[in-house]
């Protein structure tokens, strides 16, 4: 047994029994992947995937169990080798941060800044994408930390921490008659075209809901995944733009004011995703913290330990 094949099986899993997909990940030939799994399952004397003439169509129960385990066994090389790093490399290393633009663009500047200050030798870097990429990229140990507000509750190989919660504010352009609204309501606001979030990205979905209960179709003329586009298309004057709080600043957003909407679209919690069972290196844990200050090392070895509801630990 190879820890070769157990990746090729592992991978083989993920990709939705795709050999061609798995060997396009993995750098190497659908042959030499077929020919590798069929040796370990001669090895073990256990079909692990089912066969429809020359395709994989399903796992078998006990492969269910043997891909479960060979999971375990490559996470654990992985964090024998993050201890190696860690100790052999004193204070320097490599951190990967998944996140969306605006976690990256807005709440993580100065975390960025105070980490490499206390952290020079470590090399930082930050992948934006979809959560749905973010959750993916942890998963599959591409990304070392995980940061969004959408879909990373939704993946059990995560182990959850929440950071902090925060609302939506509706921009406009000085002038604007909403904002002499003394209350602005969910009916005034389907009265005019919308422009807010792609629907995977930031509270979108709690924002869909509002709307939903209270039986109105809102007008979105336009979804992006970033408030910076946002805020450019409420400027020409296409619509009313709905963002996340922190993504208005009065002094740089010239022309546009903002009106609280937290009332309409209630709270949303961003959250950082950890892979299970991962080892954490010292500087991991200082990022955690210093992105979310009640996250010490103590809580964050509770939630990798278990300590919780479901996949997300209750601060």
């Amino acid at each position: 047994m190879k820890l070769q094949q157990l990746r090729y099986l592992v991978e083989v899993g993920r990709c939705g029994l795709n050999v061609s997909e798995a060997a396009e990940l993995l750098c190497t030939s659908q042959p030499g992947v077929s020919k590798q799994i069929k040796l370990l399952e001669d090895e073990l004397k256990v079909v692990v995937f089912e066969r429809s003439g020359k395709r994989l169509s399903a796992v078998t129960e006990p492969g269910k169990r043997v891909l479960e385990i060979a999971d375990r066994i490559l996470r654990d090389v992985d964090n024998i080798k993050r201890v190696g790093e860690e100790f052999a490399g004193g204070d320097s290393g490599s951190l990967v941060i998944a996140t969306t633009h605006t976690q990256a663009r807005y709440a993580l500047p100065s975390v960025v800044i105070r980490f490499i200050e206390r952290h020079p030798k470590v090399r930082l870097s930050m992948h934006q994408g979809s959560p749905t990429q973010i959750a993916e990229w942890t998963i599959k140990g591409e990304a070392d930390i995980a940061i969004a507000t959408e879909a990373l509750d939704q993946y059990p190989q995560l182990v959850m921490l929440p950071c902090y919660q925060w609302g939506h504010c509706v921009i406009a352009p000085d002038g604007h008659p909403i904002l002499g609204q003394e209350t602005v309501t969910l009916t005034e606001l389907a009265n005019w075209p919308l422009i807010t979030y792609d629907p995977a990205f930031a509270g979108r979905s709690r924002i869909n809901k509002a709307f939903e209960r209270a039986q109105l179709t809102p007008n979105v003329v336009l979804a992006a995944i970033d408030a910076d586009v946002i805020k450019t298309y409420v400027s020409l004057g296409l619509g009313l733009g709905i963002i996340a709080s922190m993504a208005y600043d009065p002094v740089r957003d010239l022309g546009l004011q903002a009106v609280d909407v937290a009332h309409l679209f209630g709270s949303n919690t961003t959250r950082i995703g950890l892979r299970r069972g991962n080892y954490l290196r010292q500087y991991e844990y200082d990022f955690i913290a210093l992105f979310a200050s009640q996250l010490s090392k103590r809580a964050v070895d509770m939630a990798m330990t278990g300590t919780g509801e479901g996949n997300e630990y209750q601060l």
